[in-house]
């Protein structure tokens, strides 16, 4: 049977992200879902706390955004600059304080694996020897039951809702990510529900043609999103390139609390297809022309 899980991303926002929930971020240096963020800063979802391995603009800018109350990450940043806008909140409590629950990127997918499995925590040994247990106590030091050495356990995390950006969906959920990987398949799979934004949606037949990149199946998915260009400006391989100059500007202009509030007065817009305007048809036609022409992942399917 056939499960129509499509809606638009004012009414996928609106019902699965509410005050006060944890929220999980995918995407790894590409396919970071942009657009999703920007409806939730329009929506006003506040005292949010965020899971993310080492995030980008969406963690930067809804802390700019005054929504976040706590980060347990393992580094935030922009690809071109310093996260600005986390900084303050963290130095200055600008526009508010928020707390910072450190972890390791190797930590933060193991507490996504044990989320995914049930279980309620999961072995590492990086942490040995590190400063990082000592600022976070949620990491626990203990003898492994076996050979008695110490090991670190770290807590699972099953986050209220992730927001993930794809390629290529079906209108029942099932995903396909292409090129890197980020913590996606285990983060649907903890988070009690996703929001899947993607960049098509395409019948079901045309995902099974490759069904080893169909990552993320149908029942871990809450709703279906249709959202070009929604990792803008980072990229989404095999779809368009990351618009670089525009993150620099973005970042530059956050340097200043004054500068980012005018920033995000001038970009946010009603809606993603304004915000999509707003950019341009030409300069995003050359986005795309830059990742047909440059990326070293094979373009599988013509659009």
């Amino acid at each position: 049977m056939s499960i129509d899980k499509t809606c638009s991303l004012k009414e996928a926002v609106s019902t699965y992200i509410s005050d006060g929930d944890t929220v999980a971020m995918g995407g790894f240096l590409a396919r970071v879902p942009m657009g999703a963020v920007f409806e939730v800063i329009r929506q006003r979802k506040k005292e949010l706390t965020l899971i993310v391995d080492s995030g980008v603009e969406p963690i930067d800018f809804l802390i700019g955004a005054g929504l976040v109350k706590k980060v347990e990450s393992a580094w935030v940043w922009i690809a071109v600059a310093n996260a600005f806008n986390f900084r303050r909140a963290v130095e200055k409590g600008v526009p508010r304080r928020i707390e910072v629950e450190d972890y390791s990127n190797l930590a933060i997918g193991m507490r996504y694996l044990a989320g995914a499995l049930g279980v309620p925590f999961m072995p590492l040994k990086s942490f040995l020897g590190t400063d990082i247990p000592v600022h976070n106590k949620k990491i626990k030091i203990t003898p492994d039951p076996y050979s008695g050495e110490p090991v670190a356990l770290v807590p699972a995390a099953n986050p209220d809702v992730a927001l993930i950006h794809v390629q290529r969906a079906d209108k029942m959920g099932n995903a396909q990510i292409w090129g890197i990987l980020g913590n996606e398949m285990n983060i649907a799979r903890a988070a009690r529900k996703v929001v899947l934004t993607c960049e098509e949606i395409v019948a079901t037949s045309e995902l099974r043609k490759i069904p080893n990149m169909t990552h993320i199946p149908y029942y871990c998915v809450s709703a279906v999103v249709e959202l070009p260009f929604g990792s803008y400006p980072a990229g989404t391989p095999c779809y368009y390139w990351a618009d670089t100059p525009c993150r620099r500007r973005w970042a530059m202009a956050s340097k200043t609390r004054e500068g980012f509030t005018e920033l995000l007065d001038d970009i946010l817009c009603d809606n993603h297809n304004d915000f999509l305007r707003k950019i341009g048809n030409e300069r995003l036609a050359k986005l795309r022309k830059m990742e047909h022409d440059n990326n070293r992942i094979p373009i599988l399917f013509e659009r």
